[in-house]
């Protein structure tokens, strides 16, 4: 291991040693390296909008591992990820509540700029198809309460939470225990 040395104004030498570390994780399908990419091309290309987004989105990730203390999978940088989005829609429907068109306009292109990193959603029918499939494995003498846990926890065991919306799997279910129920 090459170590540069310094002098001091001390006399005291001391040892500078280069990075054999990463900073980023290293997998080039990870969420966290295709934004800092982007966010590389964004400053290279001078488009500080795209930039300032990505950015933004990279910190809010960062936040989270810190507080996590471990590394951070992908589904929790999508689920990250996806809540900006959200968080962006939201406040474009109030600006144009307000009248304030232009800043509606910028949080709708940072919301659509955003939803291109993200893993594409299960649709409705896939997750009846999920579902089914889980329902028709588990005994029928469960009670209906014990029964949506169950199928919440084989379904979430199954598939990654980040690819489905997780209120329309929430109504989904019930919708499908409603009507085995109402079979039987």
């Amino acid at each position: 291991m090459a170590a540069i040395a310094r002098v001091s104004p001390r006399l005291r030498i001391s040892y500078a040693l280069p990075r054999f570390y990463s900073v980023n994780s290293g997998n080039p399908g990870d969420l966290r390296v295709r934004l800092q990419s982007e966010v590389k091309e964004a400053m290279k290309n001078r488009e500080t909008k795209v930039s300032t987004t990505l950015r933004s989105v990279l910190s809010e990730i960062n936040a989270a591992e810190k507080v996590a203390k471990v590394g951070l999978s992908s589904s929790a940088a999508a689920s990250i990820v996806r809540k900006a989005v959200q968080l962006r829609t939201e406040a474009s429907a109030k600006f144009t509540e307000a009248g304030r068109q232009d800043l509606a306009d910028l949080e709708q292109e940072e919301a659509v700029l955003l939803s291109k990193f993200l893993p594409p959603q299960l649709s409705a029918i896939e997750i009846d198809t999920q579902l089914m499939a889980i329902m028709d494995a588990l005994p029928k003498d469960l009670d209906r309460k014990k029964l949506i846990g169950v199928v919440f926890k084989e379904f979430y065991s199954k598939v990654d939470k980040s690819s489905v919306d997780t209120n329309l799997v929430k109504e989904r279910a019930q919708d499908l225990i409603k009507s085995l129920t109402l079979c039987s």
